[in-house]
């Protein structure tokens, strides 16, 4: 609907990244009105394109999120790398080793760049009728007009555009301008640690199986990408991890080979790379009056288990859940009783699992020998087949 003061619509959404798009997905679907107000549109797809060093470990839950929004197959069709195993170990000879078949699943799910996992949900965003997308655009400020107002929200862009909403939507990620102007704090500390994120090329196709070494200085990891392609995590102090950035392709590979574990086929060659400073930050509340927030802008989480995205599309499954139930009620979708049931659902969830690998991380964080010991054999009695390794197994997975 357009006024003299501007358009109105059910929700705006602030930032169209792979969680934001989601969430307009999800909620057009229920037949709302939607704005997504973005600054970069997606880069079209190009199988010749280099792969882009921002991935994510996608679980079998979010597939099946993606799968319902239709956005999937066509994520499937450019390109990705599908991985069965998991292992992770400190010393050799005490490994944990996950496999999909321990639980009768072909796969524990896949990797693939973020901004692919974008632009297949852009593809579907854009065939929607009730969907406007604002792109490339910025808000220039948020106004809280008369409470009693249909639309109490009054979204203003750069562009000179005008959007009167009653939802208002964050997300905007870790530095949400939604989240600040909501008056929503957070608790956080960052982890004196980056990690730097090298794609290499090999000779060989990768197998299908992620792995991550714990050292003294930081967790050494690597994911399987497409073909003969693979990404690798390192984690170090922010000065080690800057002169890293400083190495050409060739010093950087000889420097992978000497600090990463000797299972690293040496035969490789550098594509790509990029580095980005370790942080947790958690939200008080997701949510006040008809403003709430998702994923990043509400939660970010040490990169160790790759499960920030996954949280975020878990997000947007509650929150359309929540809205889904109230309109098949009657009852106000965008009211706070609604976003606190959506804030109740997700909230411990999160914590757990960010409080989980803190834990995970600090425990091996140190080199103090009967707690090496201790934590090896952890790794060790952790391998053995069970159903607390099911459990856990599952949980990653999103099956829970």
């Amino acid at each position: 609907m357009t006024s003299r003061n501007g358009i109105h619509q059910d929700i705006v959404i602030v930032g169209g990244g792979m969680v934001g798009a989601a969430a307009a997905i999800g909620l057009a679907q229920l037949g709302l009105s939607v704005t997504v107000v973005e600054h970069f549109l997606p880069q079209s797809y190009d199988a010749e394109q280099p792969l882009d060093v921002r991935v994510s470990a996608i679980s079998q839950a979010s597939e099946k999120l993606l799968e319902r929004f239709g956005a999937w197959p066509a994520i499937k069709q450019m390109r990705h790398a599908v991985y069965t195993g998991l292992e992770t170990w400190e010393l050799d000879g005490f490994i944990t080793q996950f496999d999909s078949q321990q639980i009768g699943s072909s796969h524990l799910g896949h990797i693939v760049e973020n901004r692919l996992v974008q632009l297949g949900l852009w593809q579907q965003l854009e065939a929607l009728d009730n969907v406007e997308i604002q792109c490339p655009a910025k808000v220039a400020r948020f106004e809280r007009i008369d409470a009693s107002a249909d639309s109490p929200i009054k979204v203003s862009l750069d562009c000179g555009e005008v959007i009167h909403t009653k939802l208002l939507v964050g997300c905007d990620g870790a530095n949400s301008a939604v989240r600040e102007w909501a008056g929503i704090g957070l608790t956080g500390w960052d982890y004196k640690q980056s990690a730097m994120l090298i794609n290499i090329e090999t000779q060989t196709p990768q197998q299908a199986v992620t792995w991550q070494q714990f050292t003294p200085s930081g967790p050494r990891s690597l994911l399987p990408l497409p073909g003969n392609n693979a990404s690798l995590v390192w984690y170090d102090s922010p000065q080690t991890i800057a002169k890293l950035m400083q190495l050409n392709p060739v010093q950087l590979a000889q420097q992978v080979r000497l600090h990463f574990p000797k299972r690293l086929d040496p035969n490789f060659i550098v594509t790509n790379k990029g580095a980005f400073p370790l942080t947790r930050r958690h939200s008080n509340q997701y949510y006040a009056e008809n403003v709430v927030i998702l994923g990043d802008a509400a939660h970010t989480i040490n990169p160790l288990a790759g499960q920030g995205v996954n949280l975020g599309f878990k997000d947007v499954d509650a929150l359309v859940s929540q809205v889904a139930e109230a309109l098949g009620n009657n009852e106000c979708w965008y009211a706070p009783q609604v976003l606190s049931k959506y804030q109740k659902q997700r909230y411990n969830d999160n914590l757990l699992m960010m409080t989980a690998m803190d834990a995970f991380y600090k425990s091996f964080s140190n080199d103090i020998l009967p707690m090496k010991v201790l934590r090896n054999l952890v790794l060790k009695v952790a391998n053995i087949d069970s159903p607390i390794k099911k459990k856990v197994l599952k949980y990653a997975m999103g099956l829970n």
